[in-house]
């Protein structure tokens, strides 16, 4: 039974008789985002015959239209740092007066011209994903798809045609949807696909949620010049992040203008000639042009079929898979947000290239979620690596050592600006090894790429210190913390992310 599952692994094939089953495809993926389109690239370069299905391009996605790209590249990551770079120059504009540049008092910020270029560049991106395939030698389809059995995806055309292919393999990557919560008067707030295709810049938002998203279209539209109230149900934003970092960042929103509103949640929203009137728990009442919804994602599959055809689902409707990708059904596997396993774009990709790998190239891979860092783009913005601090006493045998580092940037001493960069590494004491890494300032998620590195090849905090820093800069500080901030105790759990 080993030998056979692993020959299934390997060519996704069990022993057959000697009549070999025809399919009209190697592999068929549902969904052309970022993990889906390199699976299916990186499959015909192993020489498999490979179609894609996606749902024609809107800005913003729903049940019937998408586009090439997916999420990160039309309504998610890419869109958002356009407009976060747009943001940033608000401050740094004010900053340069500092400087020595003198500035007008009145600067104009034009919403719409940034709006049309940020479309422009991800309608550029879209024709550039639908080249990749091409170039690739993937069969791309526009329409729908849908799983009807095993091996067989039905396609439901732009024109409602239906048309039906069979393939060795299914891949889905359709990855998941933003979500609402069911309060009263909840169709007058936008989600992150809305907020990235505004009309009208709101000169006054309430954003809900206290993740990511949350924060950074705070950031994004504070720095742009709006009143901006952002309400989380936690004592403090980024629930899963280091709880130090956590307070630095909520610290720098508070420094930027933002209003916060800790341990509050939205009762109704209710239309007025002035606006939305946002209630809160507490009663509280604020007035907002826009009201966005933060509140998390759920996987895309409700259209899929999938449950008709035996493929397990969790409770959140996320497909269920094995540690290389492979749902229950042998023929059929799914990567991405819609496993809700990672959800970033880059553990899509890596997800998407194992699969490759391990169906048609022969060597088996499991992703490597270890050592996966992360950014999240407030301003200034925070980047991660590794182990938080609670993470590592809950998992670590052992002392660990907490190194940080909280100082004003050098460009901050001249223009004014009174907000610190914080930098931290979690050290375990008995081996020397850094487990994690944090850092909230401007720049950290470039600086941050190349820490990740260090701590995947197993660095130890002597390599740290043994190593030159660039100066002056703000990431040598990261080779410069020589004192031990505290000592902590890990709680003598079995290892599980060393």
């Amino acid at each position: 039974m080993a030998n056979l599952g692993r020959k299934m692994l390997i060519d996704g094939e069990v022993e057959k008789p000697s009549e070999e089953v025809h399919y009209d495809f190697d592999l068929f993926v549902i969904g052309a985002g970022s993990g889906g389109v390199r699976a299916s690239r990186f499959s015909a370069q192993y020489g498999a015959k490979v179609g894609i299905c996606e749902l024609p391009f809107h800005p913003i996605s729903s049940e019937v239209v998408g586009g090439v790209g997916g999420t990160c590249v039309i309504r998610g990551c890419v869109p958002k740092k356009i407009l976060v770079y747009g943001a940033s120059f608000g401050p740094e504009l004010e900053d340069a007066r500092n400087y020595g540049w003198e500035l007008n008092e009145r600067i104009d910020f034009n919403w719409k011209k940034l709006l049309d270029k940020k479309t422009k560049e991800i309608l550029r991106l879209n024709e550039i994903y639908k080249r990749l395939l091409s170039n690739a030698g993937v069969k791309l389809f526009e329409g729908e798809g849908r799983v009807v059995g095993p091996n067989e995806v039905e396609l439901t055309q732009l024109d409602g045609t239906k048309i039906s292919y069979s393939a060795k393999h299914i891949l889905i990557a359709t990855g998941s949807r933003a979500q609402r919560p069911a309060i009263p008067g909840q169709e007058l707030a936008i989600t992150s696909d809305e907020a990235l295709s505004l009309e009208e810049f709101p000169k006054r938002a309430v954003v809900l949620g206290g993740g990511y998203i949350a924060v950074e279209f705070a950031s994004i539209w504070r720095g742009m010049g709006a009143t901006v109230d952002l309400c989380f149900r936690k004592e403090l934003p980024l629930r899963g992040f280091d709880d130090e970092m956590r307070a630095v960042v909520a610290r720098n929103l508070e420094g930027r203008g933002i209003n916060m509103h800790p341990r509050t949640n939205l009762t109704e929203l209710v239309k007025t000639e002035d606006g939305i009137k946002v209630i809160t728990d507490h009663g509280e009442e604020l007035m907002a042009d826009v009201v966005l919804f933060a509140t998390g994602r759920a996987p895309n599959t409700k259209r899929l079929n999938l449950q008709a055809v035996g493929v397990e689902l969790d409770r959140v409707g996320a497909v269920k898979v094995d540690e290389f990708s492979r749902t229950n059904i042998p023929s059929i596997w799914a990567i991405g947000d819609v496993t809700n396993r990672m959800n970033l774009t880059p553990v899509a990709l890596m997800e998407g290239t194992c699969f490759a790998k391990t169906v048609f190239g022969g060597q088996p891979t499991k992703p490597d979620y270890g050592h996966i860092p992360c950014a999240v783009f407030c301003i200034p913005s925070l980047s991660v690596v590794g182990l938080s601090e609670e993470q590592a006493i809950e998992q670590v045998n052992g002392e660990i050592l907490v190194f940080t580092s909280s100082f004003n940037p050098m460009k901050n001493t001249i223009s004014g600006r009174q907000e610190k960069t914080v930098m931290k590494l979690v050290v375990h004491a008995e081996t020397d090894k850094v487990l994690g890494a944090s850092m909230c300032g401007p720049d950290a998620p470039e600086i941050m790429q190349g820490i990740a590195i260090a701590l995947k090849c197993g660095a130890t905090k002597a390599q740290f210190d043994s190593t030159v820093g660039i100066h002056p800069s703000a990431a040598e500080e990261f080779v410069t913390m020589r004192s031990v901030s505290r000592r902590v105790q890990g709680a003598g759990k079995p290892k599980t992310n060393l």
